[in-house]
């Protein structure tokens, strides 16, 4: 456990796809990195936006689509990271999870894991 005190905590969600700049390539669901490493930036983009935007207009649930899309092991909960601090998680998300209301989903977030939309729950 960190030194910051849970009030100074948040909770997300994230939906992760990873891509050739990834620093990792491989995922839970494509063990061998063979999808991810074929997988460009813009087209990781492209297909996180077209999931963002079936959240957004109600058509499909964040933790049904985080569990079938994500790359980030926390697709088996839904995409849920728990609560966290600052200085636990790469700058990028970490900003962009603290600037959210609870509830909200972010815009596109890019870390060196790849690119990510987020959903702050607490």
């Amino acid at each position: 456990m960190s030194s910051s005190s849970p009030a100074n905590q948040v909770r997300a969600s994230h939906i992760l796809i990873k891509h050739q700049g990834s620093r990792r390539k491989a995922s839970w669901k494509d063990p061998e990195g063979r999808v991810i490493s074929n997988t460009t930036r813009d087209a990781a983009v492209s297909q996180l936006k077209a999931l963002r935007d079936d959240i957004t207009s109600g058509n499909a649930k964040f933790g049904e689509v985080a569990s079938r899309h994500s790359d980030c092991s926390s697709a088996k909960r839904g995409g849920d990271l728990g609560p966290f601090g600052r200085g636990q998680m790469q700058k990028p998300f970490e900003d962009a999870t603290y600037s959210l209301n609870i509830g909200e989903i972010s815009d596109i977030v890019d870390t060196d894991s790849g690119v990510h939309i987020i959903m702050r729950t607490g």
